[in-house]
């Protein structure tokens, strides 16, 4: 099983990101924590990369069934997705798999959450 699921788009980095966060909203995900790892990385190690956004999307509803079945989820959350510059007008968004990464704990009903989450972000990704 992998543990992520992709989409590549033709189009530059900064329309990609655009389209990625408006879908995780359309999709009923809100976008919690926003990680430029292109600009961390020229501050704090002086290195040039590329493009590379990690987006930490939500779904409060979700999220909050998540921590009543398993208080430590939390330490999985939110579900990561990132947005990286693969080339000229070429980005990739990938999404984690939220039940790939369930795997690790051994609740039924934490599964059953996690892939309605699966379905919600891969709706999402495919809607890019």
């Amino acid at each position: 099983m992998s543990y992520y699921f992709s989409k590549t788009l033709p189009v530059g980095f900064d329309e990609a990101l655009r389209r990625t966060t408006d879908a995780l909203k359309q999709g009923g995900f809100g976008i919690i924590t926003e990680i430029d790892v292109k600009q961390t990385f020229r501050e704090k190690l002086g290195i040039d990369f590329r493009n590379y956004r990690i987006l930490g999307a939500c779904n409060p509803r979700l999220a909050y069934e998540a921590l009543q079945l398993e208080d430590k989820v939390g330490t999985m959350l939110p579900c990561n997705v990132v947005v990286q510059e693969i080339g000229q007008d070429r980005t990739e968004i990938a999404a984690i798999d939220p039940l790939a990464s369930m795997q690790a704990i051994d609740n039924p009903s934490l599964k059953k959450s996690a892939e309605r989450v699966q379905v919600l972000l891969r709706q999402v990704i495919d809607s890019i």
